[in-house]
Formats: C-alpha cells, structure tokens, sequence
C-alpha cells in the first residue's frame, strides 16, 4: 500500500513538474533564442493594441474579431496599475480577465505590458493614492530641486508599492492561466527612464551618485572585463578601467551636450553618459526586482522596451535616460537579471543600425512597436532572417482591425503573416543554424551580398521603369519607384542545395562563390508556392519572363511582390573537345 502511495505521489509531482515546465519560456537554440509555448517553439507574429483600448471590453468587441482576419496570432495589450489597484491593497482583476478570455475565444496569445510605475518615462498610470501621496512616493528632481512627474527609480517605497501590485497581479494569471498558456510574457513599465534632466537629483539620488558605485557593480565589471558593450567598455577603459570610487571618479565626468533637439551635437557621441549610466543601474535595479517577484508567482518571459535615441534625442534627459537601450545593457544584466530581454521601439529611420545595435551579447530580439505597411514587411523578413527575430508587433492595431477582411485584403503585414504562420516550422527549424540569411535593401542601400553555401547570394532593389523621371506619365499598369522604396526577405539553405526564399520588391541573383572548374550556373528547379502548417503546396514552374536566366540579367530570382520561390541551381564549364 505505501508503495503505490509513493508511485503515486511520484507520478504526481512529476505531471506537476512536466505542466510547468510546457509554461511559455525562452530557449536557446544555436545562437538564437526562441519563445516556446507548450513545449513547442513559435514566431509572435503580433500587433499592439493602443494604450487606453484594453482598459474598455465594450470597445475591443468590435476589435477582436478584426484581429484575427489581420492574421495576428499574438496580441500586446496594456494592464494599468491605476485599474489593478484602485485603493491600497484593493485588487481588481476584471481588466485581464476579459482579454484572457477574449483571445482564448479567437485563438490568440496575449503579451501584457505593465502600465505602471512609468509609461513613456511619465508616471501617469500610477493609481491615485499613489499620485496624491507624493511625500511617501517621492519624484524624481531636476537640477534645480524642481520635482518632475516621475518616480524617483532610487525610491525603495516606490519599487517595493509596484512590485507588490505586479507579484499579486502574476497570482492571478497563474490562477486564471497557469493551464492554457493564454498569455506568453510580460512587458515591465513602458519605456522608462528619466526626462528633461540628464539624471535625478533629489536628495537621495545625490547621495547615491556621489557615493561609490555599487558592489554589485564592481563584481560584475571585474568578471566581465572582457565581454562587456562596446559603449561602456570604451568610456570604462578610457577612464583607467577603475572598481573603486564614485560614478565619476569610476566612469569619468559625461560630455555636455546643447539642450535643444537640433545643433552641432552628434547623437551618436556619449553625451551625459555617466549619468545615463548611474540611471540605467537604478531603473534596471528597480525593473529587475518587480520582475523576480512576480517570477516567484509565475515564472513566464519579461522584458523592457525602450524609447530610442536619434538624432532628435541624443543623450540622457531628451531621449529617457537610464532606459533598456544597449549602452546601458550591462546595467540591466547586472542589476535586472530577471529581465529575459532588453526590447526596442522603432519608430526612428535608421532600423537596421538599431537592430544590429540590440543583437549584443545574447540578447534576444523581439520588436514590442514598430510601423506596418510594405516598408514593415521588407523589414521584418530581413529581421526573420539576419538576426533569429522572435516577433514583430506595430502599434495601434485596433484602428485597422475595426475594418476586418476588408484591411487584410489589402494591408502588406497581414498577406505577410499568413505566409509567415504557414512556415513557422521552417523558419524556427533554421533560425540559429547559419542557414538562413535575411536581406534589406532600399534606395540609400539598394544592394546587399553574402555567401550562402556555394554560392555568393546578391538581392538588389526592384526598379521598374521610372517614368516619372522622364516627363511622362507611367503607361497603365506599370509601376514606378518611389523615393522611399524598399525590399527584403530571407533565403534558407537546405541540405540538398535547394533554396528556399521569401522576399519583396526584390531581384535575387547566385554567383559561384568559388568557380573552380565549374564557373558557370544555371536555374535547375524554380518554383512558387506556400506552405500550409509546414507543408510545401506548390504553385507555378517559373521559367521565361518570371526568371532571370540569361546573360544579359544574371541568374536568379524576380520577386517584386511578396512570395515563396524554391530553387535548385546547377553548375557548368566549358566543353571538352577530345582531338
């Protein structure tokens, strides 16, 4: 009897350690990271919903069912502290409770940001006690005194008030969700950081700056030497490479930059950087820390998004200092472990510089905001391919999804999406292998070369005829070049040679990456099609017009519109005449 009482609690605790473990997590896979839901991995093919229409059930009825006809199978949707908590130790779950239920009913994953402590740097979905109380729930202060309406990040009340809200609001999800894996991740504040002052100055921030860094700090700066950001590695080795002292005795006094959105200032230069520093460790430190208590409820997948830095927000205080961007990363590794990834909003043109920037030290990419349209679609297929994206999400999902089929017929994310779900599986087998390579061209960089396998691959921009250009009106149907056009897409090797590649807007050509005895190619195989759950279903054999096969164009691919081409290539030399 003991013993089939032991089998049995065995068993148990087993299944109990097998359902947790299919709970959404990231893995590793080669060099990329990829989300996986119920033991197994998916692409977060998503949209986010505007900042105040999920806090309404009446308002997204007449979005959701859009949502699904725009071929989005994750939603991002904000979760307010002010309506979480109304009243001190109060709790109202009712507004995640009907998105719960509201994508479970149309067969979509939810990825929820917490609105709280900061959004857009301002604390303004801090519950009204909150708010009022400022003398318990100090605000950070300019150089002058002046307070500004934003926590104090040094703050233990303020970090300590949010982290409960946030670890009593990850019970419920556990409770209500911990089964069917509705929601996948959390996003922790909104774009945080510090604004119109390069740092904080209240009294406790002054002392914290002026006394020596934190031991924490050192410890990982010393067993970090060598693997640390380019940024903080340059001005840390530059400075002596010092453990012991204040921020600036250790990380040297910042460059002053102007306080104006224009001028001689290059935004790329370290202005005010021991400042963004010192917020960067204090926002990572509080992020972090809300983060791991909600963890010790339920253990799913969190990040932080970042307002950006440009040309218009060079340095700390214009663009919001001390938030998750890669030249405070180390901060964030250092004092917000628990935070899984550091996200970027991109709404800046510079996208593929921003890209490249975030894919550093391990750190996976997940695109929380961006734009849609052709450009979104040349973009993240580029993504898909170069850098193992995990998912891509424009803002402001809700205006077109009130429009339903109609949009999906004619917006370019959508038609993208639905290819894209139909290959997750090929997609997810070769992200990490070196197998798959993306491509981004646009009228500033309108060719892009690689090897992959044995041959040299080359995608160059589509450019019709442009008669614009030459006076006179483009006959019908033939389509002009716009000043900001733009193709992308993604080529995977398979292991018989065959290619497989989905682009737009785009010519792609193969060249023998080393000729040899056979310097010649030629088109074996092309054609087009989709995939339906991983399978090929294909469509046309292209040859003649649909091809480029000849001496005159090189050999490869025309694909001006989004689609899949298969090709096998075949090599050739000259011919030996036996005497």
């Amino acid at each position: 009897m003991n013993k089939k009482i032991l089998v049995l609690i065995t068993l148990l605790s087993f299944l109990g350690i097998n359902l947790q473990a299919q709970q959404p997590a990231l893995k590793k896979k080669g060099d990329a990271t990829q989300m996986y839901v119920d033991g197994k991995p998916m692409l977060m093919l998503a949209g986010e919903l505007g900042n105040s229409s999920s806090s309404s059930e009446a308002y997204l009825k007449d979005v959701w069912p859009g949502l699904k006809a725009l071929n989005y199978n994750t939603i991002l949707a904000a979760i307010t502290w002010e309506m979480i908590e109304p009243e001190e130790g109060v709790f109202d779950f009712s507004s995640v409770d009907h998105l719960i239920s509201s994508a479970r009913q149309y067969d979509l994953k939810l990825v929820l940001l917490w609105f709280a402590s900061w959004k857009n740097a301002a604390s303004t979905y801090i519950p009204l006690w909150v708010k009022k109380d400022y003398q318990r729930f100090p605000r950070a202060e300019d150089a002058s005194g002046k307070p500004v309406e934003i926590l104090s990040a040094v703050s233990e009340v303020n970090m300590k008030a949010d982290a409960r809200a946030f670890r009593s609001l990850m019970k419920h999800i556990a409770q209500v969700d911990g089964k069917e894996h509705t929601v996948l991740m959390m996003q922790i504040e909104n774009e945080p950081g510090i604004l119109n002052t390069p740092r904080d100055y209240s009294p406790e921030a002054e002392l914290l700056f002026n006394g020596p860094i934190p031991e924490d700090l050192v410890q990982y700066l010393k067993k970090n030497k060598n693997d640390l950001s380019r940024d903080l590695s340059k001005v840390w080795s530059a400075n002596g490479s010092k453990t012991k002292g204040t921020w600036e005795e250790v990380f040297g006094k910042s460059k002053i930059g102007g306080w104006s959105h224009t001028g001689e200032f290059d935004w790329h230069d370290m202005y005010y950087y021991t400042e963004e520093l010192f917020m960067g460790y204090y926002y990572a430190r509080y992020m972090g820390y809300v983060a791991a208590e909600g963890k010790k409820e339920y253990d799913i997948p969190m990040y932080a998004n970042a307002w950006l830095k440009g040309p218009d927000y060079g340095w700390s205080g214009m663009h919001p200092g001390g938030g998750p961007l890669p030249s405070v990363i180390d901060m964030y590794h250092c004092a917000g472990p628990a935070i899984d990834i550091l996200s970027p909003d991109i709404y800046v043109p510079h996208f593929t510089e921003i890209v490249e920037w975030y894919d550093q030290l391990g750190n996976p990419l997940f695109i929380p905001e961006t734009r849609g349209g052709e450009l979104g679609v040349s973009r993240l297929l580029w993504c898909l391919g170069e850098h193992n994206l995990m998912g891509f999400s424009p803002f402001g999902i809700d205006r077109s999804a009130r429009t339903g089929l109609t949009s999906a017929q004619a917006d370019p994310l959508a038609q993208a999406y639905k290819l894209i779900d139909g290959m997750q599986e090929v997609i997810l087998e070769y992200q990490g292998t070196g197998n798959i390579r993306g491509f981004f061209v646009d009228n500033d960089n309108p060719e892009q070369s690689f090897v992959l396998g044995e041959y040299i691959v080359t995608a160059d921009l589509m450019r019709p005829r442009n008669y614009a250009s030459m006076g006179a009106p483009a006959p019908t149907g033939v389509r002009t070049v716009p000043e900001t056009a733009s193709g992308g897409g993604f080529i995977i090797l398979q292991p018989n040679g065959e290619y497989i590649v989905m682009a737009r807007n785009v010519n792609v050509r193969f060249a023998p990456a080393q000729p040899g005895n056979l310097p010649y190619i030629g088109l074996g195989t092309l054609t087009e099609g989709v995939f339906e759950n991983g399978e090929w279903i294909q469509g046309r054999v292209l040859n003649g017009d649909q091809i480029h096969g000849s001496i005159f164009t090189g050999t490869g691919l025309k694909m001006n519109t989004l689609g899949i081409q298969r090709v096998t290539l075949y090599r050739y030399g000259k011919r030996e005449i036996k005497q």
